[in-house]
């Protein structure tokens, strides 16, 4: 086991944390050697829903304040603030182990297929998966000329915001996909991706290796027994929905995935294809060795 070390993560949705709060649980960070705490509470994310600029929210902001050395976000976001951010603090050191869906759901029964989209604001946070695989979702189906997106902010608000019939769409990762079921809504087009892990080029590769090694046999105790921590997902929907109401089918863990430069190269020539990156990094400059 390598030597201990601190690291302080930066809360990102109880999704895509769950390994990390099962690790933590379980005292397997400690097993591996890794004192690991969070560096906010994931209420403190709701403080500022709605913030379009992605530096600004939250996690992004405790990193580029160092108050943060690790967070996790969507594959093109992990791009995205890299470029954006002081670029010497920063790379990619895995693809995390969340595979989550992400939904476009509708109360409008008159939306049924993803064509049905077409010139139709669908709700999306900015930079983050839900604005990226909506463009993904949607640009083989209608073109990219009919895809219409509009900033609502964190998934409640965006929930809350097709609940109410403010937008006719919304993109949405569990445990909302559930709920939106649950309470009457009705998926338009759905897919999975993965997410990636940004963390301090100060840490050596033995302790990346430790802090994923305590990841990955969180993620085995998850698929073990996933009723046992589903309350930290259902948790958020604040009595809405119970732990044992979540679709299991819309969130899988598997191990944390060493970012090949074949799957970066395409992900960020996608990302230029729509001119969503500053067009000055290579992969070089972005992922760890």
């Amino acid at each position: 086991m390598a030597s201990t070390f601190d690291i302080r993560i930066a809360p990102n949705p109880p999704v895509f944390d769950l390994p990390v709060l099962v690790a933590l649980e379980e005292g397997i960070f400690a097993k591996h050697g890794v004192n690991l705490e969070y560096a906010a509470g994931y209420v403190d994310r709701e403080k500022n829903p709605h913030e379009q600029q992605p530096l600004f929210r939250l996690k992004e902001s405790l990193y580029e304040q160092g108050k943060a050395d690790t967070y996790n976000v969507c594959e093109w976001g992990s791009i995205d603030r890299i470029e954006r951010g002081t670029e010497a603090r920063a790379k990619i050191a895995a693809l995390r182990p969340a595979v989550a869906a992400q939904a476009i759901i509708s109360f409008d029964d008159s939306l049924q297929v993803p064509r049905d989209l077409a010139g139709v604001e669908v709700g999306i946070n900015d930079f983050t998966g839900s604005h990226y695989t909506t463009l993904q979702l949607l640009e083989g189906a209608i073109g990219r000329d009919h895809v219409k997106t509009v900033h609502i902010g964190e998934p409640s608000h965006r929930y809350e915001q097709v609940k109410a019939g403010t937008i006719r769409a919304a993109t949405v990762m569990e445990p909302f996909i559930s709920l939106a079921l649950k309470e009457g809504a009705h998926i338009v087009a759905l897919t999975f991706y993965r997410g990636a892990e940004v963390i301090h080029p100060r840490f050596d590769g033995a302790q990346r290796d430790a802090y994923f090694a305590a990841l990955n046999e969180a993620v085995d105790r998850i698929n073990k027994d996933f009723g046992k921590y589903a309350h930290y997902i259902a948790k958020i929907t604040k009595g809405r929905l119970e732990p044992h109401e979540l679709g299991r089918q819309f969130i899988h863990y598997v191990h944390a995935e060493n970012y090949a430069i074949e799957k970066f190269d395409a992900a960020y020539e996608w990302m230029e294809s729509w001119k969503l990156t500053a067009g000055k990094n290579s992969h070089a400059s972005l992922v760890t060795n």
